[in-house]
């Protein structure tokens, strides 16, 4: 079978956010997310809650981590060729995912796909 990949965006300037923000993680935090991250590279779209959630109205998911009293979030979407690629991670601080973060990931999602056609 074949599994999928999970990726990290990067800006035009190879930098890439969401990369940037894991590694500033303690090691627990990291731990977490690589284990949703081997989740998703053997179980690819059949991930669900706790570990993953689609966000309405969008093509949007977005993983999620508790660890001790600090909540995280990396946005992305499954891509063509059995990809997913992590948009945008940040730390959680209202109830509800600020429409501006969900904003910039489907700005970076339609980025990512005009730029793969234009290869």
């Amino acid at each position: 079978m074949v599994q999928w990949q999970v990726e990290f965006y990067e800006l035009e300037d190879g930098s890439s956010p969401v990369q940037d923000l894991y590694s500033e993680q303690n090691a627990k935090v990291q731990a977490k997310f690589a284990r949703i991250f081997d989740l998703l590279e053997e179980h690819g779209t059949s991930v669900k809650y706790p570990y993953v959630d689609s966000i309405t109205d969008t093509k949007l998911f977005e993983m999620r981590i508790e660890q001790k009293t600090n909540i995280y979030r990396i946005l992305y979407f499954a891509c063509t060729g059995r990809r997913f690629i992590l948009l945008h991670g940040f730390q959680k601080k209202t109830q509800k995912t600020l429409k501006r973060y969900i904003e910039m990931a489907e700005s970076r999602r339609k980025e990512f796909i005009s730029r793969g056609k234009k290869k």
